[in-house]
């Protein structure tokens, strides 16, 4: 994936707290405390921190995530990644090196779909559990 296919970017040394709406990819390398709602791809670099929740259609991390997730195709856990809360998603991909700490949930009913009502500010409550 191509820097120009990314459609956001918080980059290393920056911080925001609150919640983060989006379609596409989004790449965070800096710090974000709060919900992360998509029905698209969230790539987290290696320097990068993430707490709070996240429902996403991917999830790749390559740094610190303690978080609820639920990712409806797949969550990757890189080589420099690391995941600690719970996990809900069809599909797991965790390489040698990355780490899980926390409760995983997999299968076809896992995870679903994030409903485009989800992406509307105040609609976080659609999110499914």
């Amino acid at each position: 994936m191509g820097k120009h296919d990314i459609n956001a970017f918080l980059g290393a040394g920056t911080s925001f707290t609150g919640r983060l709406a989006f379609d596409g990819v989004v790449r965070i390398d800096g710090a974000f405390d709060g919900e992360i709602v998509s029905g698209g791809t969230l790539l987290v670099g290696q320097k990068a921190r993430i707490a709070g929740r996240i429902a996403v259609g991917r999830l790749t991390c390559g740094g610190s995530v303690a978080a609820e997730v639920t990712a409806a195709a797949k969550v990757t856990v890189t080589a420099t990644g690391h995941l600690t809360g719970s996990v809900r998603t069809p599909v797991l991909v965790v390489e040698e090196g990355g780490g899980l700490d926390g409760e995983v949930v997999m299968g076809e009913d896992a995870a679903v779909a994030v409903p485009r009502a989800a992406l509307a500010p105040g609609g976080a409550g659609n999110v499914p559990e």
